[in-house]
């Protein structure tokens, strides 16, 4: 009979436990979040916070996040195979999805099919919105950018 050691849980019951904290209401405070990026010019002066991952939060699912751009601000042209979704909360931008403009404002939704290539620039104002990906971690997402 196999022993095991005390106060280690066998993968099968972690894994439960996991499944049940997934199950149950997370709540986070989106400006206590760390605010990333913005420092890559390889993908633009774009800065985040994410809100829901599965690699910080008891999440899955969806990865749910708020971008945030300075005046001009950029996410330069990229693909990756997850649709998104962006939802306008402050200023103005254009989202341009596979050549298409779209302009972007609060109160705006866009619904951004997988594999498109899209980019975001900025209005004079800056720029704030709330992303998702439909996946349980930001790291399954594979940014591949366009080369300039």
């Amino acid at each position: 009979m196999e022993q095991k050691q005390a106060g280690t849980m066998p993968s099968e019951a972690m894994a439960l436990a996991m499944v049940a904290l997934a199950a149950l209401p997370q709540r986070v405070e989106a400006f206590a979040q760390p605010l990333e990026g913005g420092d890559d010019p390889a993908f633009g002066t774009v800065r985040w916070r994410t809100l829901f991952c599965g690699d910080r939060t008891q999440t899955t699912g969806m990865v749910i996040g708020i971008a945030e751009f300075p005046p001009g601000g950029t996410l330069l042209a990229h693909r990756h195979s997850p649709a998104e979704f962006y939802f306008g909360m402050e200023g103005s931008a254009v989202v341009t999805v596979d050549g298409l403009a779209q302009p972007m404002g609060p109160g705006t939704a866009l619904f951004i099919p997988g594999d498109a290539e899209h980019g975001t620039l900025a209005g004079p104002d800056g720029f704030r919105m709330l992303y998702v990906f439909p996946r349980d971690r930001f790291s399954e997402v594979d940014y591949r950018f366009t080369p300039f």
